[in-house]
Formats: C-alpha cells, sequence, structure tokens
C-alpha cells in the first residue's frame, strides 16, 4: 500500500473520529442545557424535587441514547444488529430481574402520581413512619422510636397506603366512660367546656361530644375535635390529661371494668345441712 493511500485512509477515518468525537461532546452539552431548562421550568412550576431529578435523569439518559447511535453511525458501526443484540441482552436481563424491574416501575408509579412524599407520615403496608426519601427501587421510612424501614416499591403500590399528613386537619376521637349514677347533662357541658378552651382546637368543623354506647361498667362518651394536622398529637395527649383531672374535680367517676364473683361450695353446703333426727321405735307390748 503506498504512502497516499495510507494518508487517504487515514485522513478518511481520522475526519470521523473527530466528528464522532464532537457530536458526542456537542450531543452531551445539549443534553445538559435541555435538561437545565426544563428542570428549573418545573421548580419554578413549584414541582416536586423528587419528580424534578428522575424526569431530568429520565430525559438525559434518552438524549444520551440518541447521540450514541448517532456516534457509532458516524465510525461506521452497524447500528442495527447492534440493537437487536442489545434487545436480546435486555430481555435476558429483565426475566433475570423481575423484581427489580417490578420494584423499578412501582418507583415510576409512586414518582409520578405522588401518593406521599418527602416528610408525610405514612402507613404502608401496616409499616408507619416519616418518609424520609423515594427511590426508584424502594422508600425509606423514619420509624417514630427513629427506626429506618426501607420498603420495596411494589409492595406499597400493592397495598393500602394511609396518609395521615396529606390532609390539612385532622380529627382527634377520644372516648371517655363515666359512671352510670353519674350525670350526663352535667358530664356533657364539662367535656364542652375543656374543648371550648383546648388550645389548637379548631371551631370548624365544631368539636362533637356526646353519648356512644351503654356499655358493661360506663356510659362512653364520644368527644371528636378537629385540629391541624401538625397539632394531633399534642392535642391529644393534653386533651386528655385535662379531661381525666377536670372529671375528678367535677366528682365525675372514670369506672373500671368490674366483675362481682359468687362462689359456692357445694361441700360445704352438703355439710352445713340440717340432719333430720333419727325416727323413734314403737315400743313392744309384752
Amino acid at each position: 500500500m503506498d504512502a497516499d493511500k495510507i494518508i487517504e485512509l487515514v485522513t478518511f477515518y481520522g475526519m470521523k473520529l473527530i466528528l464522532a468525537f464532537v457530536i458526542f461532546f456537542v450531543g452531551k452539552w445539549i443534553a445538559g442545557k435541555a435538561v437545565g431548562i426544563i428542570k428549573s421550568i418545573m421548580t419554578k412550576a413549584k414541582v416536586d424535587p423528587t419528580l424534578v431529578t428522575f424526569t431530568g435523569n429520565m430525559i438525559f439518559g434518552a438524549a444520551m441514547a440518541f447521540v450514541c447511535i448517532a456516534v457509532l453511525n458516524q465510525v461506521g458501526v452497524e447500528t442495527t444488529s447492534l440493537a437487536a443484540v442489545i434487545a436480546a441482552a435486555g430481555l435476558a436481563i429483565g426475566l433475570a430481574l423481575q423484581g427489580s424491574l417490578s420494584n423499578f416501575a412501582a418507583g415510576i408509579m409512586i414518582i409520578l402520581f405522588r401518593p406521599f412524599q418527602n416528610g408525610d407520615f405514612v402507613d404502608v403496608n401496616g409499616v408507619e413512619g416519616h418518609v424520609e426519601d423515594i427511590s426508584l427501587f424502594t422508600t425509606y421510612l423514619a420509624t417514630t422510636d427513629n427506626k429506618q424501614v426501607i420498603v420495596p416499591n411494589s409492595t406499597i403500590t400493592d397495598g393500602i397506603i394511609i396518609n395521615y399528613s396529606k390532609k390539612p386537619t385532622r380529627r382527634v376521637d377520644l372516648v371517655i366512660g363515666v359512671g352510670y349514677d353519674d350525670d350526663l347533662a352535667k358530664t356533657k357541658k364539662v367535656l364542652e367546656k375543656i374543648l371550648d378552651n383546648a388550645e389548637y382546637v379548631l371551631d370548624k368543623p365544631a368539636p362533637q361530644v356526646g353519648v356512644s354506647e351503654l356499655g358493661d361498667s360506663s356510659v362512653n362518651f364520644v368527644v371528636r375535635p378537629w385540629v391541624k394536622t401538625k397539632d394531633y398529637w399534642t392535642v391529644r395527649f393534653a386533651l386528655l390529661q385535662e379531661i381525666k383531672e377536670t372529671l375528678d374535680k367535677e366528682g365525675i367517676s372514670i369506672p373500671f371494668p368490674q366483675r362481682d364473683v359468687h362462689i359456692f361450695n357445694e361441700g360445704a353446703a352438703v355439710n352445713d345441712a340440717p340432719k333430720k333426727a333419727p325416727a323413734k321405735k314403737a315400743a313392744s307390748k309384752k
């Protein structure tokens, strides 16, 4: 091969490589700029940060896939056969990672539809805690006693989700039992007055106080004030203490379950029974 032919080949393939590098770096720069603009728009629209990051990563990954295909085409690689190989490999990997892919799909559903977000207090499949982080495969919860629980996303979307933080207000449900001999009208007024003076209890919706049940040992009142969600436990604890102390001052009893037990001793009953006198024998005649 003569020198001119070598120079021609080097020049031809060298230009291809140079163009391939240009396509890669320019494509990467354009993809980064596009993702930055999209993230900025979503942030200004007050979209959840987790969704902003996820969307940005997905767009950047898709853009880079097209850039890599363009680079391979530029250097003369047949992308059709390569795509078939990638598809076959993807199928094999997908079959091997069915559980992980299920969690991945569930993670996308959670991020897109937002049944909860970071900081919310939730119950997912019987696990309660504050949401610390939502990833594509798992969700991290911090329990009230500060344990970290890692929940697979597929188990979350397949079960029932209770979001205690979603609504701005919550109702505190208390059941207070008083004695059958106590004045029910007076008890109701005392409970209503406690709610009227209680801190953080909302006026609307109005609190409810009423007799709910005639129990075995007590007449049960329901006490149902509405509070802001963030004040729920503060109000619940304070009300229980205030109700107990106030009812004691007013002479209203809070009974506890009682049962009278009567013991019958059969042996004692038999021994204590009166004995019959022996019958007298008739006198014999001589």
